[in-house]
């Protein structure tokens, strides 16, 4: 893969250093629907709970107003993120540290400050990377600090092979998905993500050529988390790294799974009928 910075359109460059301040309440509502789209007890998450890692990718939704949607439910271009002329636009993962929980009822405050804009070219064309630092602080201090990459792209060839990588690791836990177009659209709404690649199958499969409904890479990655913590309730999650490297779709279940690799760290992934399409490591004390 090559660098490119500034090979075509706008110098995104210009947009580093570009901040927004945001503020937000955990909200015992969205926290308990969150629990129940989970299959977990919406009960457990009443005011001063603990809300889990990565529970928080539910709040500081966007707020574009309806004309302000482009025909693929995303926002039109603009606004606090740079100006990519590429099409597609992806979450290719992150890196979190958490320093303390977030309680539900608490007010927060979010940070957010555009630290990279770089232009690549790879197998696959033109890609434009983004990366989005965040901190959130709550009524005690600062929570956590998170890096959320951003990928834009060309659109895949349809029918070609699938993204991802061959499972070589043996699970030490494993937890079954089903992810049914009626789970992508509950947290399609309860993130305020208007992308039609997770809830309109038309959509998906005639215009952008997909074999069915796309699971949420954040999604994925709280499915990746909670199921290393149902395994190890008592650990406490620390560092939180996590990557993309394919697809998921409805029209598949697949299996979150993770090993611990060393004292005090664990690796997880996804399994999809043995293509590997997300990998996490976990810091823990």
């Amino acid at each position: 893969m090559n660098d490119r910075v500034g090979a075509s359109g706008p110098d995104l460059t210009q947009w580093i250093g570009r901040e927004e301040l945001r503020a937000d309440r955990i909200d015992p509502r969205i926290a308990q629907a969150l629990a129940a789209t989970l299959d977990l007890d919406p009960d457990g998450m009443k005011a001063g709970a603990e809300l889990p890692p990565l529970w928080h990718w539910v709040y500081f939704t966007p707020n574009a107003r309806r004309s302000e949607i482009g025909p693929d439910g995303h926002p039109q271009r603009g606004g606090f993120l740079p100006p990519v002329e590429l099409p597609n636009r992806m979450w290719a993962g992150g890196r979190l540290g958490f320093r303390q929980p977030l309680r539900v009822g608490e007010a927060v405050t979010r940070i957010s400050r555009i630290v990279r804009c770089e232009r690549k070219s790879g197998r696959s064309g033109d890609l434009v990377f983004v990366t989005v630092e965040h901190t959130l602080s709550g009524e005690r201090g600062v929570a956590l600090v998170e890096e959320h990459d951003i990928v834009y792209r060309q659109p895949s060839p349809r029918g070609g092979p699938l993204a991802g990588e061959a499972v070589e690791a043996r699970a030490e836990f494993r937890q079954r998905v089903h992810p049914d177009p009626v789970l992508l659209f509950r947290y399609s709404a309860l993130t305020f993500n208007g992308h039609r690649i997770h809830y309109d199958h038309p959509y998906v499969t005639r215009e952008e050529g997909y074999p069915g409904l796309v699971v949420h890479g954040p999604l994925t990655a709280t499915l990746l988390l909670g199921a290393f913590r149902a395994a190890h309730p008592d650990k406490v999650v620390r560092r939180f790294a996590f990557r993309a490297v394919g697809p998921l779709f409805d029209t598949t279940d697949f299996d979150v799974c993770g090993r611990l690799s060393g004292p005090g760290a664990a690796e997880l992934w996804t399994d999809c009928d043995g293509r590997l399409t997300m990998k996490a490591d976990v810091v823990f004390d």
